[in-house]
């Protein structure tokens, strides 16, 4: 068993419950006990919304967010709140990590209203599902310079029924600013390498040099833009983006967002200086933060990024993870309760001094920063752990060799981790996510590869067989879930998202380059082919986010409204995702359309991209995957020197470099893909070798390298 949602109430009779009690999302079915007549989305609630002239109230959220939680307490569960809405509303609950596609559309409407988005989103609809007020949190009582939501409850359903034109009016105007602002196109720009420097260029106009990171508070790691900020440090000698970028990922390993006990990243700091998080821990954003850390190891052979990234793995491996059948967790809640704000990642200063020994408990004080006065507004006494001062510091504070500091650093870690084991452990989603899923399959396979580990490969790979196995129906569908918690019943499925799409072809891409297993390749090709079909626009160039609606069919509220995804928001973009996914692909099969596409969708952004900045950074990735000539290392053998040359190949971050590893009898055709059997059958096999490289620059093979510093100068040859 597992610790339920903290507003859940496990006794709950069908009796009880409103029609979130058959869902089987961890968010809807949290509450199901709530007074509110929740509906979930569907055509129901907006059937019943026309036929008694109601409007509906729309509440997005998540089971991993703090402020739903705080709403649902304070209105969703108050019997007189619950009975307003039930009088003059039809209720509907989304879940945003179940339908990305509907958030997406009313954050870009509420955003039109008010300004903000975020979670929870709350929005008013007309019966037909179009948006004519929005906000986010909204408290019970007047405060915090807000109207109280019975105020705002009924002052919005007397303006559908006594000032319903000028309700109409607002929907209609919204509803042209989600299709204007969700369909970006911006053709005319230059596809260069001067328009990747540009993007890169902004992010690095809002580095924070002091306490990495880029802009002020609250701070967001940005993945996608690191991985560009150090691929053009190592391809242009940038020193600039070089030091954005390793600043950036020590500050925020020493940070409070960063669990120092047990690994993995919280979702974004409140502060500057990354000391206190949002306590919430996310998928995708450990997953892409350990490629980051990965990317920096195999860069810049920097001993804390290689501890930090083992650190990331490690804690999925223990905590996000199905060991049995494969599959990644998507997301830890922050809190146990409403009264608890981080209580479960944060100490006093006697809390520590009860479980440590005194020489731990003098160097656990100093390296994590535990004092008196903590760091959380609600309770001062708290301290998020967080690394103030280097080991060789405290060495110098405590008149103590670094070798001596090490195993109090090793007990007093272990000590600490124990304890706070013995509290209520914060709620884990255990829904299984096609897209999330697919990101940790490549950040791991990745992973195992540079750290030269094994069990990462071997269980991404579980994990993609999983996923093909149950998400997938072998030709065009896939789902958006692979698989929802044990307890929760059984439904249909949702149709997967571009995103879906995208991140599972390069996931198949990675687990071909892993395994040799033509069978993901195969995948890939069919899962491109697929996703080209369903989404991509052949008039107007790029991917929409959803497929088009069947005919004779008529999109629920906003979700008539067409989205090209551009932004990195959290997730890199669904348009450059897939443009990179075909990019690869088009190298191992040779499908020229594959390139043609994956271009036209870049040129159909490149007038306005490099204004996105920060959210840009997986298009940068992206273009300059376009733009240099594919780098293919394949290593032919086994044991020792294979591995040699492995290493050496795999020595420095490249997003254009690719390195394999296959066993002499797979070169054949049918053994590789197409394009690639066409280049390295043209290269003989050297003479009395058993392990050899072949290096391949576009359609260009060096002859055979046996050497592995032959094999470093082969590399490091001008493109």
């Amino acid at each position: 068993m597992y610790p339920q949602p903290m507003h859940e109430v496990s006794s709950t009779s069908p009796a009880d419950e409103n029609l979130l009690g058959t869902s089987a999302s961890s968010y809807l079915r949290s509450a199901r006990h709530q007074p509110v007549k929740w509906h979930p989305w569907g055509e129901a609630a907006f059937a019943l919304a026309q036929a008694e002239d109601k409007p509906i109230l729309l509440d997005i959220g998540a089971v991993w967010c703090h402020w739903c939680h705080v709403m649902d307490r304070e209105s969703y569960e108050d019997t007189e709140i619950a009975a307003l809405i039930n009088q003059h509303y039809v209720a509907v609950k989304v879940d945003r990590d179940e339908r990305p596609d509907i958030d997406a559309r009313y954050q870009a409407a509420v955003s039109a209203i008010s300004g903000q988005g975020g979670w929870p989103l709350t929005a008013f609809l007309t019966p037909d599902g179009r948006p004519y007020f929005g906000g986010t949190y909204i408290p019970k009582d007047d405060r915090y310079g807000r109207p109280g939501i019975r105020q705002v409850l009924l002052a919005l359903s007397q303006v559908w029924h006594e000032r319903r034109d000028e309700a109409l009016e607002t929907a209609v105007s919204v509803m042209a600013a989600i299709e204007h602002n969700e369909s970006f196109s911006g053709r005319g720009g230059s596809l260069s390498i001067a328009l990747v420097d540009k993007i890169a260029g902004s992010a690095l106009a809002k580095f924070d040099p002091r306490n990495g990171g880029f802009g002020s508070q609250p701070k967001f790691p940005h993945p996608g833009v690191l991985d560009l900020l150090l691929e053009v440090a190592m391809n242009r000698d940038n020193e600039q983006a070089r030091e954005a970028f390793e600043t950036t990922l020590e500050k925020m390993a020493r940070g409070g967002v960063y669990d120092q006990l047990a690994g993995g990243f919280h979702r974004y700091s409140v502060d500057e200086q990354w000391i206190v998080p949002h306590f919430e821990k996310m998928l995708y954003d450990n997953t892409e933060l350990l490629r980051n850390y990965v990317h920096g190891f195999q860069s810049l052979v920097r001993e804390d990024f290689l501890n930090t990234a083992q650190e990331i793995v490690a804690w999925l491996d223990s905590t996000m993870t199905d060991r049995d059948r494969g599959g990644f967790y998507a997301s830890q809640d922050a809190d146990i309760n409403l009264d608890d704000d981080g209580e479960y990642f944060t100490w006093t200063l006697d809390e520590a001094r009860a479980v440590l020994r005194p020489g731990e408990f003098e160097f656990a004080a100093r390296y994590w920063d535990i004092g008196e006065l903590g760091d959380m507004h609600h309770n001062p006494a708290k301290n998020v752990l967080n690394v103030k001062h280097s080991l060789d510091e405290v060495a110098g504070q405590m008149g103590l060799a670094i070798e001596g500091l090490r195993p109090l650093q090793d007990s007093a870690r272990v000590r600490l981790f124990e304890a706070r084991a013995q509290r209520p452990t914060p709620f884990i989603d255990r829904t299984l996510y096609t897209g999330w899923n697919a990101m940790a399959i490549s950040a791991y396979l990745e992973a195992g590869r540079v750290l030269r580990a094994d069990a990462p490969r071997d269980f991404a790979l579980r994990t993609l067989s999983r996923l093909l196995n149950e998400a997938w129906d072998g030709d065009k569908t896939l789902s958006h879930v692979i698989a929802y918690p044990s307890e929760a019943p059984r439904i249909e499925r949702t149709q997967g998202t571009l995103d879906d799409y995208a991140f599972t072809v390069n996931a198949c891409i990675d687990g071909w380059f892993s395994s040799g297993n033509m069978n993901f390749y195969h995948a890939a090709v069919k899962l491109a082919d697929a996703m080209i079909a369903l989404f991509y626009d052949r008039t107007a160039g790029a991917f929409y986010d959803t497929p088009a609606a069947a005919d004779g069919t008529k999109p629920l509220g906003a979700l008539g409204a067409r989205r090209k995804p551009l932004q990195d928001t959290p997730t890199p973009a669904g348009n450059p995702t897939a443009a990179t996914a075909l990019l690869r692909l088009e190298v191992l099969s040779g499908r020229k359309e594959y390139r043609d596409i994956a271009e036209d969708t870049l040129a159909s952004f490149s007038g306005i991209v490099e204004h996105f900045g920060l959210y840009a950074g997986s298009y940068g990735l992206a273009l300059e995957r376009l733009l240099l000539d594919p780098v293919q290392v394949v290593v032919v053998g086994s044991g020792p020197e294979a591995a040699r040359l492995e290493a050496t190949a795999i020595a420095r971050f490249g997003v254009n470099k690719t390195v394999m590893r296959i066993a002499p009898f797979r070169l054949v055709p049918g053994g590789i893909p197409e394009a690639l059997a066409d280049l390295l059958l043209q290269v003989p096999a050297p003479k009395g070798a058993e392990v050899w490289a072949i290096v391949c620059r576009g359609r260009t093979c060096l002859p055979p390298i046996t050497d592995a510093e032959a094999l470093l100068e082969a590399l490091e040859l001008p493109g």
